[in-house]
């Protein structure tokens, strides 16, 4: 997880993402985003993994994964950022021009309680979020959509939840989160600091050695309902 964390455990829900170099873009077509599907679905064939969540934007995506056993996370991401690169290079004729992602992708521990509600919803919101659809159902390279909206095909991509689905899910996901709430995950990705209650990203930090991802004397105040 980034320099800071090396955990690589099964049974945990990681929220993994990455960004494009220099503010790029990653997908500028529909047909890049269907490219990026099929890796995740290769990648599926190829080392196990559960996928509970995704959102694919213009220059970063977010995955939310599930894995079963110690390792598999590194394996299926290393395969994904790999085939994505190789082909990205090879379709727009840039092969020895750098690296298209910033860095190693980002991989943050989530409790599954409703903090893993919480953590979906900002994932699945994204393109709502910055004003490409209205509802956060019709943005197609999401999770939620392949769940409403999707075929056979990009339903079985998908696995099931840890935690129970809240009956009002699709109402409660185009509602607009509180700030608070944004800018705490925000600060999780920022620190690859595990995302829970205190008591849990406690014991946490101390069983994996995260140590390192709660110090941060510089972090601003939030205040509540700012």
């Amino acid at each position: 997880m980034g320099r800071a964390t090396r955990v690589d455990i099964g049974d945990m829900v990681y929220h993994v993402l990455n960004r494009a170099n220099f503010r790029s873009q990653l997908f500028s077509q529909d047909k890049h985003y269907r490219e990026f599907i099929d890796i995740l679905e290769e990648a599926l064939e190829l080392e196990p993994m559960r996928i509970l969540s995704y959102c694919l934007m213009p220059n970063h995506w977010h995955l939310v994964l599930y894995p079963k056993n110690d390792g598999d996370l590194s394996r299926f991401m290393h395969r994904i950022t790999l085939t994505h690169t190789q082909r990205y290079h090879a379709k727009t004729k840039t092969i020895g021009y750098g690296h298209i992602y910033q860095g190693r992708y980002k991989s943050i521990l989530v409790e599954q309680d409703r903090h893993f509600w919480t953590l979906v919803r900002y994932v699945e919101r994204n393109a709502k979020r910055a004003g490409l659809v209205k509802n956060v159902e019709d943005w197609k390279w999401s999770s939620i959509h392949a769940r409403l909206k999707g075929n056979e095909k990009q339903k079985k991509l998908l696995s099931r939840w840890p935690v129970e689905e809240p009956s009002d899910y699709v109402d409660w996901i185009n509602q607009s989160e509180p700030k608070e709430e944004i800018e705490n995950i925000r600060y999780t990705i920022k620190r690859n600091r595990p995302y829970g209650s205190e008591l849990w990203v406690e014991k946490t930090v101390k069983k994996f050695s995260l140590e390192s991802t709660m110090q941060d004397p510089w972090r601003p105040s939030i205040k509540k309902g700012t």
